[in-house]
């Protein structure tokens, strides 16, 4: 059994101004500096170190797993978020008021210029399933997007679970078990920064 550590990317200027932020890009705040650092800090005290480590393409997920270990890492682009075609950059409200794992509404940015939620899925399923699959990688850190990151657990988790952890807090870390016989993840534990 092999544990993955899938955590979020620290708070930016683009979530702190609930703007919509998927193939766009945003520095992070000060807060989201501060959080990532302080899960790192965390991580360290229960003894947890990373056989590897693994970023989005994405400046604001490299930039907080720079603050969480100073490993050497790897960036993917199959951890990239969402895109959400003509609705980056734009207000959060504007999107639509429905559960991104709706099958009626999994489209719903296609015709924008952004990708389907089962493609979001399957290339983050794919790439964190290639990552786990690799003999030497027993305890990974990755870090990721919200809605990417969501994919993955409609991919791997009931809907009840997911439910409990769907709003997912900038530098949440999920913790997975990785099954190399059956090729299947289980949660098992979340840690949030405000509640360290």
């Amino acid at each position: 059994m092999k544990d993955l550590y899938l955590m979020r990317h620290g708070e930016t200027i683009f979530n702190q101004r609930k703007l919509v932020q998927g193939a766009v890009d945003s520095p992070l705040t000060a807060a989201g500096i501060k959080d990532a650092a302080k899960m790192g800090a965390y991580l360290k005290q229960q003894g947890l170190t990373f056989d590897h480590a693994f970023a989005s393409t994405q400046e604001r997920a490299s930039d907080t797993l720079e603050l969480v270990t100073k490993q050497p890492y790897e960036r993917l682009k199959g951890l990239k978020e969402w895109d959400f075609g003509l609705f980056e950059a734009q207000p959060e409200y504007l999107l639509p008021k429905f559960v991104f794992t709706d099958a009626g509404q999994a489209d719903f940015f296609v015709p924008y210029g952004g990708e389907a939620a089962v493609q979001v899925m399957d290339r983050m399923d794919k790439t964190i399933s290639q990552i786990m699959a690799k003999t030497d990688n027993q305890r990974v850190l990755v870090v990721s997007h919200g809605a990417a990151i969501l994919m993955f657990l409609v991919k791997w988790m009931t809907s009840t679970e997911i439910v409990k952890i769907k709003d997912l807090p900038n530098c949440t870390v999920l913790h997975f078990t990785y099954n190399t016989a059956t090729g299947k993840f289980a949660f098992v534990e979340m840690f949030e920064p405000h509640k360290l």
